[in-house]
């Protein structure tokens, strides 16, 4: 059986998206004849937390723990209380105070602040690979710091490698809301480059990203997010009895969309029927700026927001709503940005509206799938229209999902896929 040495940052309890594409693959690797073998961090800093991820970790998988050291003391500037919070809550408007850390954060902890983790988890991999068989490595990002981990090992073992990017790095979109120097931006742009480049192979979750990436590595692949089902999941649900429409996940500023409320507050002024049917809920971690666009438009009754909840209860909240509404940030690189979201929503078979580029990669799947509708970040009487005929579908009770072809998305599909990539490239060097 090959041995894949997987190296992630976040692991369960960690909650979020960040941690379900590895857990997802190293749930159906086995199946696929690859053992994995687990590095990640001993004391983390989550945002989030969810134990009950921990169930998912199949039986007897070994998990490497290395302590790490995180200056999140520093980074009161990202707005909240919790350690590690994304830096999609960038403040905008920062303290003077804010300013000088948001400065020492930008040009200091490059790639990010876990890079205090890369040389301790570089001497203590060197001797595991010395010591027990290992075939391959893999690593995951962001944080970027552990493709930097992996780089060094390969370079040490001549073991494969596969970069796997959950995101990009320098057209991640908050990167251009950092107040880096040229010098800092030039450093970024240099690891990024030299990581994808001596990488045997390198994976990513959307074509934007794939044709970004083929540039420096011809060997890139897309390898989507996708869904996984279980007994529970399947069961029949109830849904709301409420118009309801429902965004799950981060809502930062890039997503607080000026039609959104505008189009919701002139429907309810035009038709107190649908003002009273009407509910929009927001589950999860929401910017102020959201809370004071909500209140501005007068929706304060119509909104419901929920702080995160379990995976599991998240899967409840999307099978039951009338309609699911995905939120992509308006920011330069929103065309190639393809939350995994989607494909949990594909699969609770409920009609989505995504307020996305039409010409984005969200769009293209929305629209093989025949899953729902795209509306551009301006297209307010667009976005009127679509929530207006699927209101009068609700009325009538034939408000159904049409999506097709979503098996593609499922994960146990896309873990064949990879395994495919990790045989052949095992294969490649063992000739």
């Amino acid at each position: 059986m090959i041995k894949a040495l997987i190296i992630t940052y976040y692991w369960p309890p960690a909650g979020g998206s960040g941690v379900q594409r590895w857990l997802k693959f190293v749930k159906y690797l086995r199946d696929f004849g690859i053992e994995p073998i687990v590095f990640t961090v001993d004391n983390p800093s989550y945002a989030i937390c969810d134990e009950s991820l921990k169930n998912e970790i199949p039986k007897g998988v070994e998990v490497l723990r290395q302590p790490i050291w995180e200056p999140n003391d520093l980074f009161s500037f990202l707005g909240s209380k919790n350690k590690g919070v994304s830096a999609g809550f960038l403040n905008p408007n920062p303290s003077v105070a804010g300013k000088i850390m948001q400065y020492i954060r930008a040009n200091y902890f490059i790639p990010d602040a876990r890079k205090f983790w890369i040389q301790p988890s570089v001497k203590r991999l060197k001797t595991y690979v010395q010591e027990h068989h290992v075939d391959l490595l893999i690593s995951t990002g962001p944080p970027h710091s552990v493709h930097l981990i992996a780089k060094a090992l390969k370079e040490a073992s001549k073991l494969p490698w596969i970069a796997d990017f959950r995101d990009p790095w320098t057209d991640i979109d908050y990167f251009h809301q950092l107040p880096l120097t040229v010098a800092s931006k030039k450093r970024h742009f240099q690891l990024e480059k030299a990581v994808v480049q001596t990488a045997d192979a390198v994976l990513v979750v959307g074509k934007t990203m794939q044709e970004t990436y083929q540039k420096l590595n011809k060997n890139t692949h897309v390898i989507y997010n996708g869904f996984d089902t279980t007994p529970e999941f399947t069961a029949e649900a109830v849904l709301d009895l409420k118009f309801s429409l429902t965004h799950i996940g981060l809502m930062n500023n890039d997503r607080n969309h000026a039609i959104l409320w505008e189009a919701i507050s002139e429907l309810c002024q035009e038709s107190k029927e649908f003002e009273n049917d009407f509910t929009l809920n927001l589950i999860g971690k929401i910017a102020p700026e959201v809370r004071t666009s909500i209140k501005a438009h007068g929706l304060e009754a119509q909104v419901t927001i929920t702080n995160y909840v379990p995976h599991e209860q998240v899967l409840e909240f999307q099978k039951k709503s009338q309609v699911l509404l995905l939120s992509v940030n308006n920011v330069p690189s929103a065309k190639g940005i393809l939350t995994g979201k989607i494909f949990e929503y594909l699969n609770a078979h409920r009609p989505i509206i995504a307020l996305a580029p039409r010409e984005g990669d969200l769009a293209a799947i929305l629209r093989d799938c025949k899953a729902g509708v795209c509306v551009g970040f301006t297209e307010k009487e667009r976005l009127k229209k679509t929530l207006l005929d699927f209101y009068k579908d609700y009325k009538k009770k034939v408000l159904v999902s049409t999506a097709q072809d979503i098996e593609q998305f499922h994960r146990k599909n896309l873990t064949k896929s990879l395994s495919k990539i990790i045989c052949t490239l095992v294969q490649a060097t063992t000739k």
